[in-house]
């Protein structure tokens, strides 16, 4: 071997080493082979499933052929001291009438449960829970809404039975934007008069005024949802009749706000009232109506589901929920 040649083979064999990392030319075969298909993606991570907390948050039941779903939003605790429940009365009464039904006698526990109905393409909301108030346990709507499979621009109408916090406190994300983008509101006109005038109430006034669509009390308000005036509560609360075929619920509001004292004693003031005197006279015409018609309730703050019957006990009633 020549001294060129010798220096020739050494540079390629240096120049091979280096290129270690590098494909080799492809050979005729190699090139005339098809290029490998692209790898197909991986399907996308199912959305998670409901945990068992979140399950427990939602009730799906029907009204006749309408599909309906009790949404957890949380809690109230109201102390037994007087000035809530049965005001006027001793608190060792409205303690007797807790233990006779075998509840604490020093706290009474309100749920909240906004109503969800799908009517055909109309989806509606019945109150929207306390959001974040600071006296409620609550904010808990949109997760059981989303438990239930829903997404909050699926609603395309809220109906409001009155303007306090732990009714209307939904309506608006923390952000204070729209919880509900696409939901027409529909509440009583004397109650959207009363909510404008209060100072409180003027960010959400502002936030909800182009989606606001009021009614007169005791209006059908839509095919199926027929407002039932009640007075004495607030100045244009309503409960709401839903009907489908010969099947009827009646979402009470705030008619009734505790299952034992404000069913069994309908006459003992409650300090949420704003005129007691009409609120009791209207509380009473409701449970008559509901024990004499033996209507399905829906009652938004007595134990989750809130779902049950009203029936005759002496000169009052009972609650007797379902199932």
């Amino acid at each position: 071997m020549t001294r060129s040649s010798l220096f020739l083979a050494v540079s390629l064999l240096l120049a091979g080493t280096m290129l270690g990392g590098c494909a080799k030319p492809a050979s005729d075969e190699q090139a005339a082979a098809p290029a490998p298909a692209t790898a197909t993606p991986a399907p996308a991570t199912p959305a998670q499933a409901p945990s068992v907390q979140e399950q427990a948050d939602i009730h799906r039941f029907r009204i006749g052929t309408l599909d309906a779903i009790a949404l957890r939003d949380g809690t109230i605790d109201t102390p037994n001291d007087g000035k809530t429940f049965g005001v006027g009365q001793k608190t060792q009464d409205v303690a007797a009438l807790l233990s006779a039904n075998g509840q604490p006698t020093d706290v009474l526990h309100l749920s909240i449960q906004p109503l969800l109905v799908r009517d055909g393409e109309r989806t509606l909301l019945f109150d929207t829970g306390a959001g974040d108030v600071s006296w409620a346990k609550a904010g808990r709507l949109q997760a059981s809404l989303a438990a239930a499979g829903m997404q909050a621009t699926q609603v395309t109408d809220i109906f409001i039975s009155h303007g306090h916090p732990d009714h209307v406190g939904g309506l608006l994300a923390k952000d204070g934007t729209l919880a509900f983008p696409n939901a027409t509101v529909h509440l009583s006109a004397p109650e959207w008069a009363s909510l404008q005038k209060d100072s409180g109430a003027a960010k959400l006034v502002a936030a909800i005024g182009a989606k606001v669509k009021t009614f007169e009390p005791g209006a059908s308000v839509l095919p199926g949802v027929t407002a039932v005036a009640l007075e004495g509560h607030t100045p244009g609360h309503s409960a709401y009749e839903i009907a489908s075929g010969d099947e009827r619920l009646l979402y009470i509001g705030d008619a009734a706000h505790h299952y034992i004292v404000s069913v069994q004693r309908p006459d003992w003031t409650i300090g949420y009232d704003q005129d007691a005197p009409k609120a009791e006279a209207a509380r009473r015409a409701l449970l008559k109506r509901a024990a004499d018609g033996d209507l399905r309730v829906y009652a938004v703050h007595f134990p989750f589901p809130g779902l049950g019957r009203v029936k005759a006990q002496g000169d009052a009633y009972v609650w007797v929920p379902e199932g």
